[in-house]
């Protein structure tokens, strides 16, 4: 069994700042995010809300056989930022880093250019688990703050970064290349986002790429910390 890269039963909150926990810290960009979410929620106006779409989405059917793949970034995020947390700590500074990055220019957007879809259908043609599953993610995730999809973005992370740990095996980078793909494509499929706003995630998660893993001083930060 492989030995945890740092053991944090020895951690307590007064010993944040030494080096072999100091990672740890950018946990708390979480605590930024959730912040800034509920203020755009729940205080941008509706009059400036600007409604996203595409010929492309009217195009395409919702299908309740995506609600399963869209749930599993959800899981692929606390999976990854577990593992790495545990096994690989310059994988999790590098992942963490990248979903601030992404978090932080898609808040900007969603307070300057504020997005809305009105795609979710009225009602369900079935009803079963999964379309419950739906009804009840549309309960608590509106349907603004949309453009570019964070969806998109942190999946976009999480493939890059597993590519490059020293945890995964070709067919581990394979998987998470093709569910990046899936999740992303999943997006459009249970209306929870216009193509509009997977097509605006790309250039996104590419700024964090370079930033993340090009010749830059944030990528030799996150390497010698």
């Amino acid at each position: 069994m492989r030995k945890p890269e740092v053991d944090y039963r020895q951690f307590r909150l007064s010993r944040l700042n030494e080096k072999r926990y100091a990672h740890l810290k950018l946990l708390g960009g979480w605590i930024v995010y959730f912040m800034l979410y509920f203020l755009t929620e729940n205080f941008i106006p509706e009059t400036r809300w600007h409604v996203i779409h595409c010929a492309l989405d009217d195009v395409i059917p919702f299908r309740e056989g995506f609600a399963l793949l869209y749930c599993c970034w959800y899981v692929l995020i606390v999976i990854s930022l577990g593992a790495f947390l545990l096994y690989d700590v310059t994988s999790f500074k590098r992942l963490q880093v990248y979903i601030m990055i992404t978090q932080a220019v898609a808040m900007l957007v969603y307070i300057v250019y504020p997005s809305v879809q009105n795609l979710r259908p009225a009602s369900f043609e079935r009803d079963n688990a999964l379309t419950r599953l739906m009804a009840f993610i549309y309960s608590f995730d509106t349907p603004t703050g949309v453009c570019p999809s964070l969806h998109v973005a942190y999946s976009m992370g999480i493939a890059s970064v597993w590519c490059r740990s020293r945890l995964a095996g070709r067919p581990w980078k394979l998987l998470m290349i093709l569910s990046a793909a899936l999740i992303s494509i999943s997006t459009a499929f249970v209306k929870q986002h216009s193509v509009v706003d997977i097509f605006a995630a790309i250039p996104l998660g590419l700024l964090a790429e370079c930033l993340v893993f090009g010749n830059t001083g944030l990528r030799k930060w996150i390497e010698r910390t």
